[in-house]
């Protein structure tokens, strides 16, 4: 291609080039998250801003046990690159479970959350169910579609009971006069 075709950057009166962008360095992220096999997740970045989600580790045909937990390992990787790091970890600490099936499998994900957070030297909270829910809607008992309507009447649009607490948590975790900034 000859060059006289190649689009120039534009030059201001003086015949200067515009200065290029600066690329400033990121900062790692905050991550909470509501673990289990339906697992709510909210990620806030350096500049504020916050993404959530919900992530499914529910066990695939032909699987061993185990799998779900590397898949949860794959995805935590994922998203601390995705945030360039994770500064802060926290998690909704579950005392009392329906099932013995539930305890198990939050006791996995628990495991394994923790050994890679002491892996990738990435400090990390358990945060007890009733403080969240105190902080989100002034009831340490609410139930899931109060926590919802509250993290809707802040702006948010959470998927499900899993996602919204996974965003209390975070708005907890990052306040500076309710929770722990």
């Amino acid at each position: 291609m000859d060059l006289a075709t190649l689009p120039m950057p534009s030059a201001d009166a003086s015949g200067a080039l515009p200065e290029p962008a600066l690329f400033l360095p990121r900062k790692p992220g905050i991550l909470a998250l509501d673990l289990g096999t339906t697992t709510g997740w909210a990620l806030r970045f350096d500049t504020g801003r916050i993404t959530s989600g919900v992530e499914t580790f529910k066990p695939r045909r032909f699987e061993g046990g185990g799998m779900r937990y590397v898949r949860f390992v794959d995805w935590l990787v994922e998203i601390a690159t995705h945030a360039h790091g994770i500064r802060r970890l926290v998690f909704e600490e579950v005392r009392r479970h329906a099932g013995t099936d539930a305890a198990h499998v939050y006791g996995g994900f628990l495991a394994t959350l923790t050994s890679w957070c002491e892996e990738h030297d990435v400090p990390y909270e358990g945060v007890p169910v009733g403080t969240i829910k105190r902080y989100a809607t002034g009831r340490g008992n609410s139930d899931k579609a109060a926590i919802i309507a509250a993290m809707r009447a802040r702006g948010f649009a959470p998927a499900d009971d899993n996602e919204a607490d996974a965003l209390a948590l975070l708005l907890w975790a990052t306040d500076p006069e309710g929770g722990r900034a």
